[in-house]
């Protein structure tokens, strides 16, 4: 793997990272954007395979990557890190930093305090993004693919949606999905509880419209963190640099008003008119749905940045579990040490990637206190995202959360169906959820299986649970290569 001292600074350096350690697959022969690429990336993503970059792509002399997130390991390689949670506690660390009283308690803070403002962004003048600049873009220009048979049209699915709040200037990046209209128009989904939203719904007040930008690659820590969820009001371009400990070099947009990453392979700029809505979808989408047609706000183009031989960046996504949930597991992972900050008796967290990670959690507690696991539970729906979860689990800490028949176990024997049960009906749901009654809007089901105490109700002498003695143990692990199985 390359030196932890030097982050991995573009796609490109990714991709012969990737293929240094198998990680990569090159594809010579012609394919279609139009539904081959992705039902290449399907099987590849299914079976647990390798990234790919397709060389020769019909009608384009772009080539195309895709799956590049799509393992555990692929994600170490390009995050450059094999435990996740050390983002999620450099954020927490930053937090609890005092600020230091005292020219000599300062000097001894100057060394965690460069480690701070070296994650900041940097402007530069110019960067790899901006070998080719044009006013004249189209989206024809590039090898956009079409997913399934019923889509309603060819979408961008890997493009890094940029935005800043139009009253703090707070820079946002966000995944949100865009549908090709015509050669300079392509509809903007971003859901009502995303921040892109956000901004363009203030930008409406305003009777703005809001510049935004498109970009494609750059450090794989850029594309992790415009998906990742952060907490609101940190600026994303910062955390990537929090992320790869190193901050990310950004250059000005030419049309627009906005800062985008330098490495970055493409970059279409334009700006999203508020008042500007046609009819979205349908698409398949990673609930294992189509989502049906919706009216959304439109993206008009204004100009493109890129690379003089830049790749296309894409992903495909469907009925778990495809390549979207192993950067949810990082996600999840990431952000353990925010939410043990704010309840300390979370000791683990898991959104198993079958439940598309907005369906369904697996919280373990170290319960203290009668009703902990509900007070849990109604925390993490007022935290961010976690608000439009749909069924939170809550275990003891002796359950492995990340273990379903672990998760199975304890439900089946410490929750009672009437009384550890909770249903909360009108509460903000995912967009996507394809159960709901109400688009945006739907009920919350909460499961308590740790196990109850009197106070609780629960009037029965607790159960010793089966465990072989220490003596027995032992006695095996000492014996077991004798045994000759």
């Amino acid at each position: 793997m390359k030196s932890l001292c030097v982050p991995i600074q573009d796609t490109q350096e990714f991709i012969k990272e990737l293929e240094k350690q198998g990680e990569l697959k090159r594809v010579k022969t012609e394919v279609d954007p139009d539904l081959e690429i992705a039902e290449i990336l399907r099987r590849e993503m299914y079976s647990n395979g390798p990234a790919v970059l397709f060389e020769n792509v019909k009608g384009h002399s772009m080539p195309v990557l895709g799956n590049a997130f799509g393992s555990m390991r692929r994600l170490e390689i390009g995050l450059e890190m094999t435990d996740f949670t050390e983002i999620g506690q450099r954020i927490t660390d930053m937090t609890k930093m005092d600020m230091p009283s005292g020219i000599l308690n300062k000097i001894k803070k100057l060394p965690e305090l460069s480690k701070m403002t070296a994650s900041f962004p940097k402007l530069e003048s110019s960067g790899l993004v901006t070998e080719m600049t044009s006013k004249d873009a189209s989206f024809d220009d590039l090898p956009i693919i079409k997913s399934w048979p019923n889509d309603a049209g060819r979408f961008i699915t890997l493009g890094l949606i940029a935005t800043k709040h139009p009253e703090t200037g707070v820079r946002n990046l966000g995944v949100y999905r865009m549908q090709i209209i015509d050669k300079t128009h392509a509809s903007m989904h971003w859901q009502k509880h995303k921040r892109g939203a956000n901004h363009g719904d203030i930008s409406k007040d305003r009777g703005e419209k809001i510049p935004t930008a498109i970009i494609f690659g750059g450090e794989p820590a850029t594309v992790f963190s415009s998906i990742a969820p952060v907490p609101e009001g940190l600026d994303k371009y910062l955390f990537a640099g929090i992320t790869r400990k190193e901050g990310i070099k950004t250059v000005k947009c030419k049309t627009i008003d906005l800062e985008v990453p330098a490495n970055a392979e493409i970059v279409l700029e334009g700006y999203v008119d508020p008042e500007d809505i046609r009819d979205e979808g349908p698409f398949g989408d990673h609930t294992g749905y189509y989502t049906p047609v919706e009216p959304y706000p439109t993206f008009t183009l204004t100009g493109i940045m890129r690379r003089k031989n830049p790749v296309y960046v894409t992903t495909v996504v469907g009925k778990p579990i495809l390549e979207d949930a192993y950067i949810g597991k990082v996600i999840e992972r990431s952000f353990l040490p925010l939410v043990q900050m704010f309840h300390p008796e979370v000791v683990d967290f898991s959104m198993p990637a079958a439940g598309w990670f907005q369906g369904f959690a697996v919280i373990s507690i170290k319960k203290r206190y009668p009703g902990q696991a509900k007070k849990v539970m109604m925390g993490l729906w007022g935290m961010g995202q976690l608000a439009l979860t749909k069924m939170f689990v809550v275990v003891d800490e002796d359950i492995n959360v990340h273990d379903m028949d672990d998760v199975i176990w304890a439900i089946t024997t410490r929750a009672d169906a009437a009384r550890d049960t909770i249903i909360i009906n009108n509460t903000p749901t995912d967009t996507l959820d394809p159960a709901s009654p109400l688009v945006n809007l739907g009920s919350k089901m909460g499961i308590d299986a740790t196990q109850k105490t009197k106070e609780e109700g629960y009037m029965r002498e607790i159960q010793q649970q089966v465990k072989v003695d220490e003596k027995t143990k032992n006695l095996v692990d000492s014996r077991w290569s004798d045994y000759g199985l």
